[in-house]
């Protein structure tokens, strides 16, 4: 990202909103986050809004003109959502595709089937990973709860040992794998490779969600002993449809536009000449927005009407699919709004300038900030968007590898230890009948314990690469 220029701002503005120096910046900064803790966790104010007042409480205490402070946000929101909002609401239309239809249950239904007692937690994790690549974690959350809930009390199995790796999985897929907001925003902040990003981020994935899923579920089943209400139960999406797609066709609808993507990479990784046919071509097959949007396309016909839907039905379902993302798309848009405020008040600069002399990994930075900010507000994708924006001055002169891999311990910083100000600690405790004690226990426990081992595999990664 650059500094606001001419077009951005009045006609004799150019470079940073202000020039203060690194003290007034450090407590702009501390100012501004600390507005936005306040303002959503004693407020309750939402958070688009308190992003809005936390970047011109940032702006006005660095000593920026307030249409300059303005005209930054505005900015940073616009090429926020340019650059993710279509990818968002892509992921939410195959989302929705997929619940609608009955997919998601023919994953679930066809993997349980086929799993004894003792890979069920590995099975969970798995559903978890699959149905998580393209849809929510609070939509995932709703899909695998009625599974989780009916494999307990069908097998006598502790809920904790089913429940942890459904969470994990969804968890895991949330923080690190683009299409999710976090990562989209934060590989268009630091200017890192999609394809890598995405091919890095499931090798990071996978024994991070093994670790907090099924063998972490032993320790949390013997902490947390909870039998849930029976009326949590949800309808299940399918209970109504007289058919639904087939298992292998909604696996490869679902992988299709990973497959898209990761062939870029491969690409460009093999050929590495942009004049190539071949890497031209592929340069547009596997970007994003190409990718899902042709996932999409195909699953109206491979989900939608192998489930039965008429052409009404599948326009139906696409409508109701854009409504409930709106929220998502404010508060990434606002943290994009925010991050363009520091650093066009120079933070990011400032965090360059300053870091020239610690003697710590630029991963660890990135990771220990995007902690902190988790920490605050509760919000994965805000800390996300926010320490993206604050180190992504660090990521100039990075391979393309080591880009990736930035992003990458930005999401899992982004995951520490969910706590009372987490919108997603309090779904799970009601969801899963628990208290707040336990849900501490279970839950934010596995958030740290991801956090803490993806970080690790991103650094041993960063060694060998």
């Amino acid at each position: 990202m650059t500094h606001l220029s001419v077009e951005m701002l009045a006609a004799d503005a150019t470079g940073p909103i202000t020039s203060a120096g690194h003290a007034q910046l450090g407590i702009a900064v501390l100012a501004g986050i600390a507005v936005i803790v306040l303002l959503i966790t004693k407020a309750r104010l939402h958070a688009f809004l308190s992003l809005i007042v936390g970047s011109l409480v940032l702006g006005a205490v660095a000593g920026a003109p307030l249409d300059k402070a303005i005209a930054s946000f505005s900015t940073g929101l616009g090429t926020t959502v340019a650059g993710t909002g279509v990818l968002i609401a892509l992921g939410a239309v195959l989302g929705k595709l997929l619940a609608d239809s009955g997919g998601a249950d023919q994953i679930v239904d066809t993997i349980l089937d086929r799993a004894s007692g003792r890979a069920m937690p590995w099975a969970m994790v798995l559903i978890a990973g699959v149905v998580g690549l393209p849809i929510f974690f609070e939509v995932g959350i709703v899909l695998l709860i009625p599974v989780v809930l009916l494999v307990a009390k069908r097998g006598n199995v502790s809920l904790m040992r089913i429940g942890v790796p459904a969470l994990a999985g969804l968890s895991v897929m949330h923080g690190l794998i683009p299409p999710h907001p976090g990562p989209l925003a934060a590989i268009d902040a630091v200017g890192a490779n999609l394809g890598v990003t995405l091919a890095l981020g499931v090798v990071v994935a996978i024994p991070t969600a093994i670790v907090a899923g099924p063998l972490f579920s032993r320790y949390a089943a013997r902490w947390v002993d909870v039998r849930p209400p029976a009326d949590l139960v949800p309808e299940r999406a399918s209970a109504e449809l007289e058919k639904r797609p087939g298992f292998g066709i909604t696996v490869a609808t679902v992988l299709l536009p990973v497959v898209m993507m990761l062939a870029k990479a491969l690409v460009d990784i093999v050929v590495d000449d942009p004049e190539h046919t071949v890497q031209r071509v592929f340069d547009v097959v596997g970007s994003p927005l190409v990718a899902l949007l042709t996932a999409v396309v195909v699953g109206m016909f491979t989900l939608g009407r192998a489930a039965g839907f008429t052409r009404g039905r599948i326009a139906a379902t696409v409508e109701k699919s854009l409504a409930p993302i709106a929220g998502v798309l404010l508060i990434v848009g606002a943290g994009g709004g925010f991050k363009q405020t520091l650093v066009d008040a120079g933070v990011g600069q400032m965090i360059l300038d300053l870091s020239k002399g610690w003697h710590i990994s630029t991963l660890l930075l990135a990771w220990l900030i995007a902690v902190a900010i988790r920490l605050a507000t509760g919000s994965a994708t805000v800390a996300t968007i926010s320490a993206a924006g604050l180190v992504a001055p660090l990521a100039a002169g990075m391979s393309t590898t080591h880009g990736a891999l930035l992003v990458l311990a930005i999401g899992c910083g982004s995951l520490f230890f969910s706590h009372v100000n987490d919108a997603g600690f309090w779904l799970v405790k009601e969801y899963f009948g628990m208290n707040v004690g336990q849900t501490l226990k279970s839950w934010s426990a596995m958030e740290t314990l991801i956090s803490v081992v993806g970080i690790v595999c991103v650094l041993l990664l960063s060694l060998v690469l």
